[in-house]
């Protein structure tokens, strides 16, 4: 869908957004019957003001109001909301209030036969569901990113190294999805990269006297097939890359477009370029070779943490970090690093949270069309972060949904939806040929907060962007209905 014209600048939607958030700070406190619960709901929605605002995390000990707006915005001063105010947020979510606002978008045959929905709280029973379980696309990143969150320990890295024996140098991956060749100051979370990598290797390599080596490299932290057999041919060269622990740029070449079919190489290759700028002599070409146990370590440059490594992967939608970061919860949770033992990771996972396992899980991207997920796993797992105590990693699930209408793969979305639906909508988005869904959390018109998994999987041929934009409507539906149950 492309961009109208008379679009608003971000600035101004922005301006949109902070007026219901802050009122919602206070309604949605209530709709949670438990004190804990209602500062965890009223914490996540302060978060995604600072997110939208470009406000860091603030010291405990400064106030978060002297922390300025981004330059040229100037936010308004609101009141904290009246009593009235307070008992409209109180109201649950009405199942026939959902049900009467779906209706109509999602009754649209451009939808095709299969279509899948649940809508729920942020916590108790899902007040609508329809359907099963469906193709999920990209929302499939929902279920590894909470996986990676919960397996993994807070502030995780993924460290590539150089280890030394004799004159042999082996470049040893560590299964760092964002490794880049040359640094970059304006990448966002933090790259580490191989340039760097190669200046503290050389400075290493001379302090030991040593002018030349032989150079190995070592990719065996992950194992399995690199390419999932799940996946079409077709993506191979173009759509993403097979997966190895020694990746660089995402496994795109040195030169030109589409992806290395072999990444692990492509990375020893440009690396060993990189030495041979800094003076070092490689002696023939880089090859496989397992790192010694009683290797010395020379050098190393380290990821962001996995955190920020998540909320990337959810804005951006990146199939290749999604897959990385599956093998490593195959490794955290007591195998290997497989697409076979993340899955088996990913299934553990969900079990121990309480939420429906997938019917059907062959990768961590959703590039798979084997994949079979029901809305209630999804809107199942937006509960789990939405309840989660502040210092749950689970909880760093929502600064990386993309804001419909501000960022990530809803920056350019919600064109023609109402205007009180842009930036109450926070959504995972899904697409593959036939194939659309968006889940997600959402703010009502009455300021109560929904949880929402829209799906639909046998759209007809050339109906993709018209079935989007019906989903857009859908979830903007849900934002501007008064969805709170009287009482």
């Amino acid at each position: 869908m492309g961009r109208r014209d008379d679009r608003r600048p971000r600035g101004a939607r922005r301006l949109l957004w902070a007026v219901p958030v802050v009122a919602l700070v206070a309604a949605a406190g209530v709709v949670v019957a438990e004190p804990d619960a209602r500062d965890q709901v009223e914490g996540t929605v302060r978060g995604w003001v600072d997110d939208l605002r470009g406000v860091e995390e603030p010291d405990p000990g400064a106030d978060p109001a002297q922390v300025p707006p981004p330059d040229g915005l100037v936010l308004p001063d609101v009141e904290p909301p009246a009593a009235p105010a307070l008992a409209l947020g109180a109201r649950e979510v009405s199942p026939a209030q959902v049900r009467r606002t779906l209706a109509g978008p999602l009754g649209q045959q451009v939808l095709g036969g299969r279509v899948a929905v649940a809508v729920a709280g942020l916590t108790g029973p899902a007040a609508y569901s329809s359907g099963g379980a469906a193709i999920p696309a990209s929302t499939t990143k929902l279920v590894t990113a909470v996986a990676a969150l919960h397996a993994l320990e807070p502030g995780t890295t993924f460290a590539t190294r150089v280890v030394l024996e004799g004159r042999d140098a082996v470049l040893v991956g560590g299964g760092d999805p964002f490794l880049e060749r040359r640094p970059d100051a304006d990448a966002e979370p933090d790259r580490a990269d191989l340039a760097t990598l190669a200046r503290r290797t050389a400075r290493a390599l001379r302090e030991r006297g040593l002018r030349s080596i032989r150079l190995g490299y070592d990719d065996g932290l992950f194992s399995g097939p690199a390419w999932n057999p799940t996946w079409p041919d077709t993506y191979r060269d173009d759509v993403v890359a097979p997966i190895t622990a020694l990746m660089v740029d995402d496994g795109r070449p040195a030169d030109g477009p589409g992806r290395s079919l072999d990444p692990s190489y492509a990375a020893a290759d440009s690396f060993a370029a990189l030495l041979r700028q800094r003076g070092v002599r490689i002696v023939g070409v880089p090859r496989e070779a397992a790192a010694p146990d009683d290797a010395q370590e020379v050098a190393q440059v380290e990821s962001a943490p996995v955190g920020q490594l998540v909320d990337r992967l959810l804005q951006v939608s990146d199939n290749e970090t999604s897959e990385v970061l599956l093998r490593h919860v195959g490794l955290a949770t007591g195998g290997a690093g497989s697409t076979k033992d993340g899955v088996a990771g990913v299934r553990a996972v969900l079990e121990e949270l309480g939420v429906p396992v997938p019917r059907r899980l062959r990768d961590g991207s959703g590039l798979s069309r084997d994949n079979l997920i029901a809305p209630a796993t999804l809107v199942g797992l937006l509960q789990v972060a939405a309840a989660s105590e502040p210092s749950d990693p689970v909880r760093g699930l929502f600064p990386g949904l993309p804001v419909a209408g501000f960022s990530g793969s809803l920056t350019f979305r919600f064109d023609d939806a109402p205007q009180a639906a842009v930036g109450r909508v926070r959504a995972k988005t899904g697409t593959l040929r036939g194939v659309r869904s968006l889940a997600g959390v959402v703010v009502a018109r009455d300021g109560t907060p929904m949880v929402f998994a829209l799906m639909a999987d046998r759209i007809p041929e050339a109906d993709d962007e018209t079935a989007e934009a019906v989903l857009d409507r859908a979830a903007a539906a849900l934002a501007a209905c008064r969805c709170g149950r009287a009482g």
